[in-house]
């Protein structure tokens, strides 16, 4: 038997038996993440932290009101009882940085791109899982916060209905916010590649930096002040709104425009480095 036949034999059998090469679907990869993101025990921490944080400071803040000497109604009850949102924020952002920045520092990032080789499809699918899990997360914490709070400031009948004008909005707003915070820390922590840079920048975006734009004189400063991230977003949560502000919806939406855009520069990039 001739060199060349025993070549066309073994090539026949290695054809026969080779796995099948294909691209990974997009419904693949979503349920690859959302394995992923389950595996981790830093997800259950940060969802417990989420809830404890929030609703343990909105129930403080809101005895604290109806303990004062004398007691002043609040000009936005709904807020008082959601104040611990701004303390979930800051779990939301670190949990949405980690999903995608721990990758890169195991550098079990390549492991994740050889399984789906198409960039876009693996941070689509990482982007709607953390978007889904934040929301229903973010959401359930609000409404918890909310009724906690509203017990507490009915002891003294300063408390609204959830079926009051606009405190629907207002809660299921908190949710909202919540969640675009965590999609903020995801989307710096996929551009930096480094979870203590990704929430380091999205900590000083959202919490340091609207702080300060409240002190820019001029009219500039009034815009920027206007429109910058959780200053604009936060618009949302508020039933008696602050004069000048933009309206509930037109913040929340500009508030989503700036973690899209960086999300964007995040695809583009990693479409163009290295893992």
């Amino acid at each position: 038997m001739s060199a060349n036949t025993i070549g066309e034999r073994y090539q026949k059998r290695t054809d026969a038996t080779a796995v099948p090469v294909g691209k990974a679907s997009f419904t693949a990869a979503l349920r690859s993440e959302w394995t992923k993101l389950w595996s981790l025990r830093s997800t259950y921490w940060s969802l417990l932290a989420l809830v404890v944080l929030t609703v343990g400071l909105s129930a403080i803040i809101s005895a604290a009101t109806v303990t004062t000497t004398p007691i002043v109604a609040p000009e936005d009850p709904t807020v008082v009882s959601l104040a611990g949102l701004d303390t979930g924020l800051l779990v939301m952002i670190v949990l949405g940085a980690m999903f995608i920045s721990t990758e890169y520092g195991t550098s079990s990032i390549r492991t994740s791109l050889v399984a789906v080789p198409r960039r876009l499809t693996f941070l689509g699918a990482k982007a709607l899982v953390m978007a889904v899990v934040s929301l229903v997360a973010g959401t359930l914490t609000s409404f918890a916060a909310f009724f906690t709070g509203q017990m507490i400031l009915s002891t003294e009948q300063l408390n609204v209905q959830l079926s009051d004008p606009n405190v629907l909005r207002a809660v299921v707003g908190g949710g909202l916010i919540l969640a675009g915070s965590a999609m903020f820390g995801f989307a710096l922590g996929a551009l930096l590649r480094s979870t203590a840079a990704g929430i380091s920048v999205a900590v000083g975006a959202l919490v340091v930096l609207p702080q300060l734009t409240r002190i820019i004189p001029g009219n500039w400063g009034e815009i920027i002040q206007k429109y910058f991230t959780s200053n604009a977003g936060q618009q949302i949560v508020r039933v008696v709104p602050f004069d000048g502000q933009l309206g509930p919806w037109t913040g929340y939406i500009v508030f989503t425009l700036w973690w899209i855009v960086l999300l964007a520069v995040a695809a583009i990039l990693m479409k163009r480095r290295d893992a």
